[in-house]
């Protein structure tokens, strides 16, 4: 029964830490009437929750497999009483980012689920299963259009004051219905971090999810401000409107990971990519509020269907240091949050328009979907190298005028020559010499008609044994009709003499 509630509570302390992480941001607009805040820096007091809430992610993510999501989830919900308590306090623009960095400690508890819960279900699920934690983004939206309405009511001071006793009731929670018994990995992250920083999978996934889970971030924290400073709109309107974007992304992020179970994860991440830079080219021209709207919800679509599909990828390529990965690649993912607020007020403090950042943004994203179509082809190539080394059958590849230029680990293992030794020789290197000149005429002759010729030559190893081969040659011809190169497979089959 233990096993059955993670998910859902999991997902549940997700919306809780999301709640927390974006209080500053949705209720800045009340703050602002009681802390004198400087125009220039309102981008900084947006931000900064999300610098711990990224940096922190990488122990946290490991810390979940040394000590289990109960422990760390109970211990972070502990932890963020005391910034909630100070902001609820503030009255200077000090305060806002004392208290405010160390709210990120709600966004940074994202690592803690992604590494615990695909402990729970089989690889096959992985993707919806992370898909379906991570609409714990929901917590954002939460806060975003609930806090202003609150505010309204009884101040922004006391709104926050209402998230204590939430934090409380989530620490108990936990307390008593996590899962004590959760599979737990204690290798060293120095060893982990070694390992995966050579996969250069995780520098893919890390820029990935920078663009798709930064503009999600990156939208939340910028859309209140905006609305109300370029558009003119109430508080409570922008909250609303901001809520819908979030919601968004957040219901199809499960859809993205249900998608990558199902069909070719890269596919999915090109359209995804396509998405967002459509939809930031729209924002570029300063459309009206109706374009304007249209743009927001389809990088709200593509986003969260993206952040969806790269976590079924990252437990896929990094089982056993899936708590290193996950943290490494949600820090850049909350670190791509952070920059764009700030890059996008810097142009506009010089510009007087935000368009060369919103074109910016769309030039990066198609560069990464280049980048997906690029790593798609690579992997490809990979499963074809991982195959030819693989095979029990012995190969040798030669260019059209009959020179090695590749052979397998079996051709050495069958042969006795290595790679270096045979590399821009003949084949005729293996000759026996049983075989006469009539013999190879034949079969070049079949070769060179139908493109195959398969049956048994006795051929010479390194240590000048000779051996029973069953060989097959094949031609490989381009779209024009010439030969680009020929492949031979072989196998011993030598007949064993008692």
């Amino acid at each position: 029964m233990t096993r059955k509630l993670q998910l859902p509570l999991q997902t549940a302390n997700l919306v809780v830490g999301f709640m927390v992480w974006v209080i500053i941001s949705s209720l800045l607009p009340f703050i602002r009437a009681d802390v004198e805040i400087p125009t220039e820096k309102l981008a900084i007091v947006t931000a900064v929750p999300v610098i711990l809430g990224s940096v922190l992610r990488i122990p946290l993510g490991y810390y979940a497999n040394v000590f289990g999501a109960r422990i760390m989830f109970l211990l972070s919900f502990i932890v963020l009483l005391f910034p909630v308590y100070y902001l609820s306090e503030a009255n200077s623009f000090s305060d806002l980012i004392i208290g405010g960095t160390f709210l990120g400690i709600g966004g940074a508890i994202f690592s803690v689920g992604v590494t615990s819960l695909p402990k729970y279900y089989p690889k096959e699920k992985h993707g919806l299963i992370n898909g379906i934690y991570g609409m714990g983004n929901a917590g954002t939206a939460v806060t975003t259009f609930a806090a202003p309405v609150i505010a309204t009511k009884i101040g922004w001071s006391a709104t926050i004051k209402l998230y204590l006793i939430l934090l409380l009731i989530f620490a108990a929670l936990n307390f008593f219905l996590g899962d004590r018994k959760e599979q737990k990995s204690k290798e060293p992250i120095v060893g982990q971090m070694k390992i995966v920083f050579k996969n250069e999978k995780l520098w893919f996934f890390s820029l990935f999810y920078f663009i798709t889970f930064g503009s999600f971030v990156a939208f939340t924290v910028f859309l209140p401000n905006f609305l109300v400073d370029f558009f003119n709109l109430s508080k409570v309107d922008a909250g609303i409107r901001t809520a819908g974007f979030i919601v968004v992304a957040t219901l199809v992020r499960p859809i993205g990971g249900l998608l990558a179970d199902k069909f070719q994860p890269l596919f999915i991440l090109m359209a995804v990519f396509i998405g967002l830079t459509l939809g930031s080219f729209i924002l570029a021209f300063s459309p009206t509020m109706l374009f304007y709207t249209i743009a927001v919800m389809l990088i709200a679509l593509t986003a969260g269907i993206g952040n969806g599909v790269i976590f079924k990828l990252v437990p896929f390529y990094f089982s056993k240091q899936a708590g290193t990965a996950n943290g490494i690649v949600s820090m850049m993912g909350g670190l791509g949050g952070f920059f764009p607020p700030l890059l996008l007020s810097a142009i506009f403090s010089l510009t007087g328009s935000y368009s060369i950042g919103f074109m910016a943004f769309s030039q990066v994203s198609l560069a990464s979907f280049v980048l997906v179509l690029w790593l798609y082809y690579m992997d490809k190539l990979s499963l074809s190298k991982d195959v030819f080394d693989s095979t029990g059958q012995g190969i040798l590849v030669t260019n059209p005028s009959g020179h090695i230029i590749t052979v397998n680990p079996a051709f050495t293992r069958l042969t006795g020559y290595t790679e270096e030794e045979v590399i821009g020789k003949n084949p005729n290197v293996l000759s026996s010499g049983k075989q006469d000149a009539s013999f190879y005429d034949a079969m070049w002759k079949q070769i060179h008609e139908q493109g195959l010729w398969q049956g048994e030559v006795w051929n010479r190893k390194k240590n000048g044994n000779e051996y029973l081969q069953l060989l097959t040659i094949s031609s490989v011809k381009d779209d024009s009709g010439d030969v680009t190169r020929y492949v031979g497979t072989f196998s011993d089959i030598t007949p064993n003499i008692d």
